[in-house]
């Protein structure tokens, strides 16, 4: 048996957090006299009292919460969050209808960058900063911030962390979830604190600096200026955004370890020095191409190539060039790394490197049992032998992430869209990246797509965002079934 009152109060819990996290814009609102205070205020009234209505009407029910309540709980919390984030927006006048602002909320809240706005400048500045304060809040998870607070109101946590957390690793910085939460925050924050200051250091005003620094960790994308990391023709300010991609697209607990001097435990790390190799490997690929399609000096067109292939890889998003111009084949490579995704445990999404890792080490491992039926070979990641529970769960994610790729790129053709279009909107929602190719590319955005489609691509982007299976398990009967 389900139980939905513990259920309920979490719900609560985590729309008075909502509530208060809407207020900091506030001070932007005065600063800049942008008019948009209200909506703000009567944004986090309505989530807080709401919130706490079921909060407060659950508060003596049995709080036991397990595995089942822990899937379900994450879904909802997205959806509610999605549902009560879109409120500034609707408010204020800056989204008019529904369907857009549910798509730039949980654009925002998957840190998937996607953008129905047209004239990002003309935003008002508390709106402006609560958007990119929805990527912030879902970089790391509301779950993950939520678990280290929660056992303060009388809630466990480590059922929820395993939910939001459905990936084949799991390493812990600390035995007790609540202090594995709070230390992946503090370095999440300190990071975010860091790359602003640079940012600003670098040229951008105080209000830039710290929207994209928020946004830079999130892996998000989402930037106050329409031509995105463009706008800043800095060689300073975009080697910081590459650097500090670089690490939010990297497991935290591995920066945490570097952080404390740990240096064995992060070159230890196969997934690392595979993201590193992979990513050093694209930039120095891509160089001379680049080069010779964009004319530019070798420099410039070095930078833009790294720096796409960072953004993408780590599933950000920021542009500086648009990389579908230079060519064809280019464009394709480009593309195809809209499905590789950062480090597991790190804020980028995507399908993860330990996925493609493990995959490609059991491929080649395979060809060795064929040749010596009779050897035990086992599967190693980072010196440790992956289960064959393990395995398979990584195989059976590889081929429903195609799945639902293949099949919601034949939804798209079906609402009318060319096939180029449909795979990328499909490919950039579904790995929580932003731009894509076709009509979606790095200069474009997701304005004229119908209402059912933008719909049905924010459906993608949660899909994404909790690696597949903490969604589609809800689609299952045999979850809803009594024990």
């Amino acid at each position: 048996m389900i139980h939905y009152k513990a259920i309920g109060k979490i719900m609560g819990a985590l729309l008075m957090l909502l509530a208060f996290l809407m207020l900091p814009g506030l001070a932007f609102s005065f600063y800049f006299g942008s008019q948009d205070e209200m909506a703000l205020i009567g944004s986090a009234f309505i989530s807080f009292v709401v919130g706490a209505s079921l909060y407060f009407s659950f508060s003596k029910q049995d709080q036991n919460i397990r595995k089942r309540e822990g899937y379900l709980i994450v879904s909802l919390s997205w959806l509610f969050m999605s549902l009560f984030g879109m409120l500034p927006y609707i408010l204020s006048g800056s989204i008019q209808n529904i369907p857009d602002a549910i798509f730039e909320t949980v654009s925002g809240l998957t840190t998937t960058g996607a953008s129905i706005l047209n004239d990002i400048e003309a935003m008002p500045a508390g709106i402006l900063f609560w958007r990119s304060m929805t990527q912030w809040i879902g970089g790391l998870g509301i779950i993950v911030l939520t678990v280290a607070i929660l056992p303060l109101l009388g809630i466990g946590g480590i059922e929820l962390f395993v939910a939001e957390s459905p990936g084949p690793t799991s390493d812990k910085l600390h035995p007790r979830i609540r202090e594995t939460a709070k230390r992946l925050w503090f370095v999440y924050l300190g990071l975010t604190i860091l790359v602003s200051i640079l940012f600003h250091l670098g040229g951008m005003n105080i209000f830039d600096a710290i929207n994209h620094g928020l946004t830079t960790m999130a892996t998000g994308g989402f930037s106050t200026k329409n031509a995105s990391m463009a706008y800043y023709d800095s060689a300073f300010i975009q080697y910081v955004a590459i650097v500090f991609m670089f690490l939010a697209g990297t497991n935290f607990t591995i920066i945490y370890f570097g952080l404390i001097g740990k240096f064995k435990r992060v070159w230890k790390s196969d997934e690392f020095k595979t993201y590193l190799f992979v990513t050093v490997f694209l930039a120095a690929a891509f160089a001379a191409p680049i080069y010779y399609y964009s004319g530019q000096e070798f420099e410039k067109s070095f930078r833009d190539g790294l720096f796409q292939i960072v953004s993408l890889i780590t599933t950000t998003g920021y542009v500086t060039a648009d990389y579908t111009s230079y060519h064809q084949g280019l464009t394709l490579l480009f593309f195809m790394m809209l499905f590789l995704g950062g480090s597991a445990g790190s804020t980028a999404g995507g399908i993860k490197f330990v996925r493609h890792l493990t995959f490609v080490k059991n491929t080649w491992l395979e060809f060795k049992r064929i040749v010596h039926p009779r050897a035990v070979v086992p599967l190693k990641i980072n010196g440790d032998r992956v289960t064959g529970k393990i395995i398979t769960h990584i195989m059976n994610f590889l081929l429903i992430y195609l799945m639902i790729f293949v099949i919601g790129s034949i939804v798209m053709t079906l609402m009318g869209y060319d096939i180029l279009t449909s795979f990328g909107a499909v490919a950039t929602s579904l790995g929580n990246v932003g731009p894509g190719i076709g009509q979606v590319g790095p200069l474009d955005n997701f304005a004229f797509f119908s209402p059912s489609a933008k719909i049905f691509l924010s459906f993608l982007m949660l899909l994404g965002r909790l690696e597949l299976f903490t969604i589609l398990i809800l689609f299952t009967p045999f979850f809803w079934r009594a024990n």
